[in-house]
């Protein structure tokens, strides 16, 4: 329960103190230890890997069945919050804010170096040829879009659910009211929101300590600024201050505003590049890479590698899979704190398939062009051999970006920009990528922290601020000491590890999603009068709080008027 006065006041004293207690415990550890700490979540990962791969495969492909259905079935209308409810935000600053909470670094970061790591090497094809090339976009298609999306969003429906219609906070311990009902105040809640926190507050460091690396890739290929841990330290600092100052001014301000700025930078660059890039390839890759997508959707989703058992998938899908989950409680959290007013099938619809719909052509502008530069280096290579100018047995190591990637994965948007454009142009993408990368790290960290302090204070929508403040700085240094530590890699692999309890809480949540909505009036009003449920079970409220009773009188309406 959250506290009424004294230091505490407005939030949950035994969430906020063992949440901080345990990262940063774990931090030291991870930072001190870091080899040996290394080794061993190395170890549990790969044990987890080996032998719950075809788990990790069946949940994400089952929560993403179990949404379509949803969207689609007679519980898509019921509103998230009161039946009158509107949503917050509009259209187009949701789905800004969902990119920018969402995955936007991560688009930023692999949009080109993926396609170019699958184009080398993948389980279905010879490498760097023109059947690995359309292959590298299908995978990275794959990975990049509705499954990730569909871990992110039935967290937030649920939160969404239980927290805007039944009045439960809005943190993950209420998905658990069906089951144990008001003991999730007691120890069961804590625990689960701890370890919510500690994920959350593992996940968000992680990214800003990576991403600050490729923007000094950026920089040093810009403007030659040293690659240096001092350099990467300042930029943490100035990020962590910005976001802090964002997260206190509120989600309708600061993040609102900073992830409309994310999208305009975003379509710019995009724009450019289509411009300057190979333009017919990229729309005909956009078109055949969404074909090949949904026509080996199903196929994707279950394969396992069971014959062959080469350990690729380790490496990609089943990696991807349970570090995506380990995201889903904070990416969750956050879209279903922008998202209340909105129905089910709006949330669905909106953060399932208009997200995964702009990755594709982010992938297909970038990822295309890369490609496009490696097909014409691998065609060049060819000829030269062919024309006698190199010997025949000359073995084709790739074009420059693919090279680049090989040496280094932040580099390869940034040699991508040099190989389209070698001149001031080129800058200015590196340019305009470096700030775009900033701007999606202080949203992503403001996001994170507003979860974090909605966590510690019980769900409140607007938690008090200096807890805003603390964990601000506990996330920037938390940051810092990682990656002056050299600890990234580490928490990297233990959020794998994490990913599979937190698989078996996605599929108690899913399981207590669907209980309770089955129970909806307004759902049920929508049966045959011979299956509709009892009047008694109709009025059954998984909530603490009563519905109001305008409310309940409108359901019971509409179950007597069916």
């Amino acid at each position: 329960m959250r506290s009424e006065s004294g230091l505490f006041k407005g939030l949950n004293p035994t969430v906020t103190i063992a949440s901080k207690v345990l990262v940063i415990g774990f931090v030291i550890f991870c930072a001190v230890l870091a080899e040996r700490a290394g080794t061993i979540f190395q170890d549990i990962s790969t044990t987890v890997l080996n032998n719950a791969k075809w788990f990790y495969l069946a949940v994400v492909s089952g929560v993403l069945a179990f949404l379509l259905y949803l969207m689609v079935s007679r519980f898509g209308h019921i509103r998230l919050g009161k039946d009158d409810e509107r949503p917050e935000f509009s259209f187009i600053s949701w789905v800004s804010m969902l990119f920018s909470g969402g995955m936007g670094i991560g688009l930023v970061f692999w949009s080109v170096a993926e396609p170019m790591w699958h184009y080398a090497d993948n389980p279905f094809s010879d490498g760097m040829s023109d059947a690995s090339a359309g292959m590298a976009m299908r995978l990275t298609f794959f990975h990049w879009g509705l499954h990730p999306w569909a871990t992110f969003i039935i967290v937030a429906l649920a939160l969404a659910y239980f927290a805007y219609r039944k009045g439960l906070p809005l943190t993950l311990r209420s998905i658990l009211y069906p089951f144990i009902g008001d003991r999730i105040y007691g120890p069961i809640g804590h625990t689960v929101d701890i370890l919510t926190v500690a994920i959350t507050a593992f996940g968000v460091s992680q990214s800003l300590g990576l991403g600050v690396i490729q923007m000094n890739s950026g920089l040093h290929n810009v403007f030659g600024v040293p690659n240096s841990i001092g350099i990467q330290l300042a930029m943490i600092a100035v990020i962590t201050l910005f976001a802090i100052a964002s997260v206190m001014s509120g989600v309708g301000r600061g993040i609102r505003r900073l992830s409309e700025w994310n999208m305009l930078l975003s379509v710019a660059i995009v724009a450019i590049v289509l411009a300057i890039g190979p333009t017919r390839y990229i729309l005909n890759t956009l078109l055949q890479s969404t074909g090949d997508y949904a026509d080996n959707l199903v196929g994707l989703s279950l394969w396992s590698d069971a014959n062959a058992d080469s350990g690729w998938q380790n490496w990609w899908t089943a990696f991807y899979w349970p570090w995506w989950m380990t995201w889903a409680p904070f990416v969750g959290m956050f879209i279903a704190r922008i998202s209340r007013g909105r129905t089910i099938r709006e949330l669905i619809g909106g953060a399932l398939l208009v997200p995964t719909l702009v990755t594709f052509v982010w992938m297909s502008v970038f990822g295309g062009s890369a490609l496009f530069q490696e097909q014409q280096a691998r065609q060049a290579h060819e000829q030269a051999v062919a024309s006698g100018a190199l010997v025949e047995d000359a073995d084709f190591a790739g074009g420059a970006v693919l090279q680049a990637t090989k040496e280094d994965t932040t580099l390869a948007l940034f040699t991508l920009f040099d190989t389209l454009d070698p001149g001031l142009l080129g800058s200015v993408l590196s340019i305009m990528a470096v700030l775009l990368l900033a701007t999606y790290f202080i949203t992503s960290a403001d996001s994170g922290t507003l979860v974090l302090c909605t966590l510690d204070s019980m769900g409140s929508p607007e938690p008090p601020q200096p807890i805003r403040v603390i964990w601000g700085l506990v996330i920037g240094c938390i940051a810092g000491a990682l990656l002056y530590a050299g600890g990234l890699k580490t928490i990297q692999t233990a959020s794998i590890i994490a990913g599979l309890p937190i698989a078996i809480f996605i599929l108690m949540m899913t399981l207590s999603l669907h209980r309770t909505l089955r129970r909806e009036p307004i759902a049920a009003a929508m049966l045959p009068a011979q299956v509709r449920p009892a009047a008694k079970d109709l009025d059954h409220h998984s909530g603490r709080a009563k519905a109001s009773p305008t409310a309940a009188t409108r359901r019971e309406a509409a179950v007597a008027q069916a």
